[in-house]
C-alpha cells in the first residue's frame, strides 16, 4: 500500500522505516527542512537500535522516502498518518496546535474523490478524532476521509521491535472503509488487532501508559518501607510479580519513571479526567511519589558525604533509559542539574546521550563529560549510576574502584549486587536493597 507519515520524529520515523520493511511504500514528510536534509543524505537524526540499517535498506529499495510537502505525501498515499508532537502544556494539559496545524493542511491537500484514511498516531486526548474530522471538514466540506485513531506502544531503546512484533494493534473507527483499509495496512504484522470507536482507542493509549507509571511509583513507595524495615525490594517485586495478574515487569524501583510519555501522559490523563469531572485523584497521587523519589536518593548521598558542595561525584548516564539518546525529562539530568545546584563538581557520561544534553543545553557548562566510564570515575568521591545502560554492567568494577578517591557507589537503578560490591570493597547503596552483610 501508498502510506504517508507525516512527522518523522521517534514515532514516525520507525513507524515509517517498518511499513517500509513489510512492503508498503513509505512517504515521510517532515516540516524541517534541515532534518529532511539529513535523511535524503542517509544520516539518521535520533538513536534507535536497528533503526539505521532498516532506513538505508529501504531507501535503497525505493520503498522509503522524505518530503517536506504534505501535498506531495497526501497526492501519493491511500492512508496519512499524523505522528506529530503532542507536548504538555503548563497546566498539564495537551498542547494541539501541531495536530491542528496538520489537520489543516491535509483539508488543503484533499482533492475532490480522492478517499483517504486519517490516522491520528500521535498520542493525544480523548474526542481528537472528532475535532480533526471537524477542522478538515470546515475548510474543505468536500473532502471524502475517514478519521482513525491507531495509538502507538513504541518504547524508546526497542522500537523497531515492538513496531515489528507488536502485542496487540488498536485501531479506532467507526467506517467499515476504514476498518478495512487499517486491516490491509496491518496485515503484514502477525498481531491481534483491536478494533474500538476512536474515543476508546484514544484513551487506552493514555490508560495504559498512566498504569505503568502507577506500578512504577508503587514499587517505590514499597521500596521507601523496605528500607525502613530491612527487606529487599527486589525479592520483594520477585514474589508480587510471579503472580500472573500483576506480573513482573515495570516493578523495578529507581529514581522514577521519566522520558517524553510516562510524565506527559500522567499529567495529561488527569488534565482529560479533571476536565470531564472525574478527577483522577490516583494519579496525583502516582505523580507525587515520583516526585519525591529524587528527594529520597539525594537525600542517601547527603547522609553519606555530608555536604554535596565542592565533592566530586561521577555520574554515568544522562538519557531517560538505555538504548536511546533521548534526553527529554531524564531523571539523571535532573539528578545532575540538582548536583550541580548543592555546589558538586560532577563528571558525566553516556554512551549516546552527551551529544543532545549539550545541543539542547540541558545541562550545565560546568558539568565534565568523560570519555569513558573509568574516565569519569577517576578521583571521585562518589559514583551515582543513573541509567541502566548495558555497558556499565560490563565495566571493570576492580579498576573503578581502585581509580576512584572513595569507593561510594549510589546505585539509582538498582542494576549492581550488594554483594558483590561490598566484596569488590565498595560501600554500596541501592533503592530498597539489603545491605550486604
Amino acid at each position: 500500500m501508498d502510506l504517508c507519515i507525516i512527522g518523522s520524529g521517534y514515532v514516525g520515523l520507525v513507524t515509517g522505516a517498518c511499513f517500509a520493511e513489510v512492503g508498503h511504500h513509505v512517504i515521510c514528510v517532515d516540516n524541517d527542512q534541515r532534518k529532511v536534509d539529513m535523511l535524503l543524505a542517509g544520516k539518521i537524526p535520533i538513536y534507535e537500535p536497528g533503526l539505521d540499517e532498516l532506513v538505508h535498506r529501504n531507501v535503497g529499495a525505493k520503498r522509503l522516502r522524505f518530503t517536506t510537502s504534505t501535498q506531495e505525501g497526501v497526492d501519493a498515499s491511500q492512508v496519512v498518518f499524523i505522528a506529530v508532537p503532542t507536548p504538555p502544556q503548563p497546566d498539564g494539559s495537551v498542547d494541539m496546535t501541531f495536530i491542528e496545524k496538520v489537520a489543516r493542511e491535509i483539508s488543503s491537500a484533499l482533492k475532490p474523490g480522492q478517499y483517504r484514511v486519517i490516522v491520528d498516531k500521535s498520542t493525544v486526548p480523548v474526542n481528537t478524532g472528532e475535532r480533526v474530522a471537524a477542522t478538515i471538514r470546515r475548510y474543505n466540506p468536500a473532502a471524502e476521509f475517514d478519521v482513525v485513531s491507531n495509538p502507538e506502544f513504541l518504547r524508546e531503546g526497542c522500537a523497531v521491535p515492538d513496531l515489528m512484533k507488536p502485542d496487540r494493534i488498536v485501531v479506532g473507527t467507526s467506517s467499515a472503509r476504514a476498518t478495512d483499509v487499517m486491516q490491509r495496512v496491518y496485515a503484514p504484522f502477525k498481531a491481534p488487532v483491536l478494533v474500538t470507536d476512536v474515543n476508546s482507542a484514544e484513551l487506552i493509549k493514555h490508560a495504559a501508559n498512566s498504569f505503568l507509571s502507577l506500578k512504577i511509583s508503587y514499587i517505590n513507595a514499597v521500596s521507601a518501607i523496605c528500607e525502613a524495615s530491612g527487606a529487599d525490594v527486589e525479592l520483594v517485586a520477585d514474589g508480587i510479580g510471579m503472580d500472573r495478574r500483576i506480573g513482573r515487569q515495570f516493578l523495578n524501583a529507581g529514581l522514577g519513571y521519566g522520558g517524553s510519555c510516562f510524565p506527559k501522559d500522567v499529567k495529561a490523563f488527569i488534565a482529560i479526567a479533571d476536565e470531564l469531572g472525574v478527577p483522577f485523584t490516583l494519579l496525583k497521587e502516582v505523580e507525587r511519589i515520583n516526585a519525591t523519589q529524587l528527594d529520597r536518593f539525594l537525600k542517601k548521598l547527603r547522609d553519606s558525604l555530608w555536604v554535596l558542595r565542592e565533592k566530586k561525584i561521577a555520574v554515568w548516564g544522562l538519557t531517560f533509559k538505555p538504548d536511546t539518546d533521548d534526553v527529554r525529562n531524564s531523571l539523571a539530568i535532573d539528578l545532575v542539574n540538582r548536583l550541580v545546584a548543592e555546589g558538586a563538581h560532577v563528571t558525566a557520561y553516556d554512551p549516546k546521550g552527551m551529544e543532545k544534553a549539550i545541543e539542547w543545553k540541558l545541562i550545565p557548562s560546568s558539568v565534565k563529560l568523560a570519555k569513558t566510564p573509568l574516565e569519569a570515575a577517576t578521583g571521585a568521591e562518589a559514583l551515582v549510576l543513573a541509567t541502566e545502560w548495558k555497558e556499565f554492567v560490563n565495566q571493570d568494577l576492580a579498576a573503578v574502584k581502585v581509580a576512584m578517591h572513595t569507593p561510594l557507589v549510589f546505585d539509582g537503578r538498582n542494576l549492581f549486587d550488594p554483594a558483590t560490591m561490598k566484596q569488590l570493597g565498595f560501600q554500596y547503596y541501592g533503592i530498597g536493597r539489603q545491605a550486604a552483610k
